[in-house]
């Protein structure tokens, strides 16, 4: 699946965003402004002016949203919660090369708030998903105790695990060491 880079960027961004919710972390990492502005420094989110606790209950709500996309139950559902988040966010579609990137499309209008930029950006990410005959792509950790989102990019669509270094590895460790207790009798 060719995905341009400007779309991958946008569908890394709601992955992270996604996963600061409470469902996803012990507690919510997306508390105030300070962490809001975190946030949007580590993603790389561009275009961000002066941030407001209305933002943050903005973007957590924009979360919400972006979180039943990933846990929509069909197409026709994640189509409806999609469209809602980009028609509020009155995409603006504009080419740019900002900041040593290729030529990409913009969906946030100039000035936009935080909140509408990613409800843009990232909800046109997840349409490019949608659209493409993919949302399967859009999943959450199988490990027992992790609820992170991801977007599955492997060839064979067959990755189980938010990170296979830490969930994955450990459910294997486990499934080894129970295989082991229960050979040793």
């Amino acid at each position: 699946m060719l995905i341009p880079h400007d779309t991958r960027r946008a569908l890394d961004v709601v992955v992270g965003l996604v996963n600061t919710a409470p469902e996803s972390e012990p507690t919510d990492r997306l508390t105030d402004v300070e962490a809001l502005h975190d946030f949007a420094r580590r993603h790389d989110v561009s275009d961000v002016g002066e941030l407001t606790e209305d933002d943050v209950r903005a973007v957590r709500e924009v979360r919400a949203r972006f979180a039943d996309v990933f846990g929509a139950s069909d197409p026709r559902a994640a189509a409806e919660l999609i469209n809602r988040l980009v028609a509020a966010a009155g995409t603006t579609p504009r080419l740019t090369d900002h900041d040593g990137y290729h030529w990409h499309v913009h969906y946030f209008a100039p000035g936009a708030s935080i909140a509408d930029h990613l409800a843009a950006d990232c909800g046109m990410a997840l349409s490019f998903i949608l659209v493409s005959g993919e949302l399967e792509r859009l999943r959450r950790c199988e490990a027992p105790d992790c609820r992170h989102a991801f977007v599955d990019l492997s060839r064979n669509r067959s990755r189980r695990y938010c990170d296979s270094r830490t969930c994955g590895n450990r459910l294997h460790v486990a499934a080894y060491r129970a295989r082991r207790k229960e050979a040793a009798g």
